[in-house]
């Protein structure tokens, strides 16, 4: 046999498998999705993660022609839910939906199961939610001025609650405290409904949660907003200033969510995934439902999504360092 003829037979071959590879994955693609989803939520019901994937689910069901099942798996500030989707079947029946917490998580956490920047594939962000600084209205501090000399005159002993561990809320009563001088006590919980009941109970003086789950008390006047974290004020309250206008200089947190996917999905099916995703988050009815809860709709491309996680990841990291928050 000349080695002609088998550099051509070995031509043939590689053609062959490749187009079969195309076909199996085309197949894959056209099947999808071959029964419900899920869709992983790694804290509780009621906090604002969990209400944008309800919002989400049901629009994505009618267009995909299967049920799509809000799956609750919360703990270890979210990464429990995480490590569950990067070790599930990359076949686009099991989605995360994600927050910023996950990219904190990367550099609180001395050891994770999952690697959030390799085992997950981005499909595209949801929304963004302004974290909001509460006091429960019993608290006689009504500018964040105030609540700091309330915090200083009793130092240590009073406690700001967050969604756990490692999670934004966290990291943000961190700063807050290393601003202004203050000691607070960490109060983690498993998400914002339980952090939310203590809240206005008063078993805890404060929080810096998403928007989302505090806002009905907030109008309701059962809670008391001093300021939002992000650069900018939320259109969802107006008259509250910034933590930067109340006189800290640097705040810019904020928490997105986002939908995706483990790393291995074909990349048809996370495509569909991102166009019908993006269309929902465009649509009327979505816009209206995130102005009900203060989120802003974003609905981008799973590269620029990529692109803000790794943005995320590299900020925070050095928050982390800089605030010297660690956990096993």
């Amino acid at each position: 046999m000349t080695t002609t003829t088998t550099f051509s037979r070995r031509r043939i071959t590689q053609a062959i498998a490749l187009t079969l590879a195309i076909s199996s994955s085309s197949s894959m693609a056209q099947a999808w999705p071959s029964k419900p989803i899920n869709l992983v939520v790694p804290f509780p019901a009621g906090g604002t993660t969990d209400v944008l994937a309800r919002a989400l689910a049901q629009p994505l069901a009618e267009v995909l022609g299967q049920p799509v099942i809000v799956d609750n798996k919360p703990g270890a500030g979210a990464t429990i839910g995480a490590n569950f989707v990067a070790k599930a079947s990359p076949d686009g029946h099991t989605l995360l939906m994600g927050a910023v917490h996950h990219t904190i998580a990367s550099s609180v956490y001395k050891k994770l199961a999952y690697d959030f920047s390799r085992d997950f594939v981005p499909v595209t962000t949801v929304a963004l939610v302004p974290n909001v600084l509460v006091v429960n209205v019993s608290t006689p501090a009504r500018t964040v001025a105030e609540l700091v000399s309330l915090v200083k005159a009793e130092p240590g002993k009073q406690a700001y609650g967050s969604n756990g561990n490692g999670t934004a809320q966290h990291l943000i009563g961190t700063q807050f405290q290393g601003q202004t001088g203050t000691q607070l006590i960490h109060t983690p919980y498993r998400g914002s409904a339980p952090l939310t009941t203590d809240l206005l109970g008063g078993q805890i003086m404060m929080s810096f949660d998403t928007i989302t789950p505090v806002l009905p008390h907030i109008k309701a006047g059962k809670l008391r907003a001093l300021a939002v974290t992000t650069a900018k004020r939320s259109a969802a309250l107006p008259d509250v200033p910034t933590l930067e206008e109340a006189g800290l200089q640097g705040f810019n947190i904020g928490t997105w969510f986002g939908v995706l996917a483990p790393v291995a999905t074909p990349k048809d099916i996370v495509a569909r995934l991102n166009s019908e995703i993006v269309k929902i988050i465009q649509s009327p009815e979505f816009t209206a439902r995130m102005a009900e809860i203060g989120a802003e709709p974003v609905g981008n491309t799973s590269e620029q999504m990529a692109q803000q996680i790794a943005s995320e990841t590299e900020k925070f990291a050095k928050l982390v360092k800089d605030a010297k928050v660690e956990i096993e």
